[in-house]
């Protein structure tokens, strides 16, 4: 679907739903119509910034960023919006924010992104008997308990970016179980009652107080209020009243957006970072620190595979040509230079035979690093042509999950599909066949990924509004997906010994990346 709906008719927005995500980079808003068809889309850009050490975004954006998105997809749909028949609202998963009894922000949005909570990740790890990964709300909170940091005893409610936008809008301090259960381990779709009473026992918090409520996909989770109404429209035409959804993180929408939240499923989001999330017939055997054990928005448990790490380098790279392109007097978008940099990359050496990049802009848990230093290098005798040199970029992005993914194969989990979304899969087949390559089976496409996790939340918003008695899983197969255009790529044995060869450079490389982190400052 394009961005503008030009020529189209204007449906009846009361049977309508909007879903709006907080990506890493962007902010979007998407409309669907009864039939779960989207017909607008709006969005803008925003940036994290690192300060003091941490990577965050202020929340003075957030609200920007909400208006602005929402005033794009009316003007794109040629009409303002008076009510909706529901919303949803989603973000990127995990991280930091906590409030006081007045709703008092008490430190910085600590995102995702942050690697600095190791200390308290192993401590829980070890605590739990459950892989507490860094990125999770919780390992931030003790770790800030830890360095005896001054707002820790005045925190009234502990939230994520999806559930604080949530709480705006509606008042209600709820959370999808998908997000949830990247906040505290969950079991049964709550908050793990016997891990509370442990983590009580250790630090004397009752994290049950100030965690949200936990909900199902289909559960009522509030109405606009005449505050959240203004909040997301300054005009005054949009409405008090509308249902929400539970609120959702990216990884949960990500699954809901390509129909993989059935057993046997996976997808893969490949953005600013790229995770797989393969959903389990049973528990794995052990706990391992590289794999996530959270939940899809249904309550099944996944295996999710996350790296910090994926399209930043890419980007950068695209802008440096993007400019040489300017000094030749060819304007040239940055969309432009990856559409023709992902192209020219076809023709490039099926292993990029003596060239390696490592693509890490921050740290990166899964191999074992607190920083980053994107890097490229090569041998004297490689083949040195631009098709070899993005290609090796490409494979980058995904080298780093192939870790993860190598795990969930050692533990004999079955995938049936692989899905990927994001904008590493824009260019035809390019994306796809180097996540092909490195995980050894088909991956494919639908004609909705570009949507991405803001189609995800509106997809929840319909079902919570629209079901009749059925599964979540059956509403998306029976109601979204079953006349859904997809598109296959199935990895030959030359793309899959081409890949496991670059890999085998990539792992060796990143000893030059310690290098790099040690010495480059």
């Amino acid at each position: 679907m394009e961005e503008k709906n030009k020529g189209a008719v204007i449906l009846n927005m009361e049977k309508s739903v909007l879903g709006i995500e907080f990506g890493s980079t962007r902010i979007k808003a998407v409309l669907l119509d009864e039939h779960n068809n989207p017909i607008a889309s709006g969005g803008c850009n925003w940036e994290n910034k690192f300060e003091n050490g941490v990577w965050t975004y202020s929340l003075e954006e957030v609200t920007v960023g909400l208006q602005s998105a929402y005033k794009a997809l009316c003007e794109n749909l040629g009409q303002a919006i008076t009510t909706l028949a529901g919303m949803g609202i989603s973000g990127m998963m995990h991280g930091y924010l906590v409030f006081d009894t007045k709703d008092n922000q008490l430190c910085e949005f600590r995102t995702w992104r942050n690697t600095i909570t190791q200390e308290s990740a192993e401590a829980l790890t070890k605590l739990f008997d459950f892989n507490v990964p860094q990125r999770w709300s919780i390992a931030h909170l003790y770790q800030a308990m830890l360095n005896k940091e001054s707002h820790v005893p005045q925190i009234a409610r502990m939230t994520t970016l999806a559930g604080h936008i949530h709480y705006l809008l509606t008042g209600e301090n709820v959370m999808g179980v998908g997000e949830a259960s990247g906040m505290f381990p969950i079991e049964n779709n709550q908050f793990h009652p016997q891990m509370a009473k442990e983590f009580q026992k250790k630090t004397g918090t009752d994290i049950l107080k100030i965690l949200p409520k936990v909900l199902v996909a289909g559960e009522a989770a509030g109405c606009l209020t005449p505050e959240g109404a203004k909040l997301i429209d300054p005009t005054g035409v949009l409405q008090a009243g509308i249902p929400f959804c539970p609120p959702e993180g990216d990884a949960g929408t990500g699954m809901v957006a390509t129909n993989a939240i059935a057993p046997r499923t996976g997808n893969v989001s490949a953005g600013t970072s790229i995770f797989a999330m393969i959903v389990l017939e049973k528990a794995l055997s052990k706990v391992y620190e590289e794999i996530d054990v959270v939940a899809t928005p249904a309550g099944w448990p996944v295996a999710m595979v996350h790296c910090n790490n994926c399209s930043s380098d890419i980007d950068a790279w695209a802008g440096l040509f993007r400019e040489f392109a300017g000094l030749l007097g060819q304007e040239c978008s940055t969309g432009q230079a990856l559409d023709l940099l992902f192209e020219a990359s076809v023709k490039g050496n099926v292993d990029c035979s003596g060239l390696l990049a490592v693509n890490y802009y921050s740290g990166e848990h899964i191999t074992g690093f607190s920083e980053g230093r994107p890097l490229f290098v090569r041998t004297p005798d490689a083949e040195f042509s631009l098709a070899s040199f993005f290609k090796t970029h490409i494979y980058s992005a995904v080298a780093s999950l192939k870790a993860g993914l190598d795990i969930l194969e050692g533990e004999k989990v079955s995938i049936d599909r692989l899905l990927g979304h994001g904008g590493y899969f824009k260019a035809k087949d390019v994306g796809q066949t180097a996540l092909a390559s490195a995980c050894g089976v088909p991956v494919s496409v639908m004609e909705t990924s570009g949507e991405g996790g803001a189609y995800g939340i509106a997809l929840l918003a319909a079902y919570a509004v629209n079901k009749q008695g059925e599964s979540l899983d059956e509403y998306l197969n029976e109601k979204v997906f079953k006349t859904a255009k997809i598109s296959t790529v199935t990895p030959t044995a030359e793309q899959t010994e081409g890949f496991a060869r670059y890999y085998e450079r990539f792992a060796k490389g990143l000893a030059i990346e310690k290098a790099a982190v040690e010495n480059l400052h």
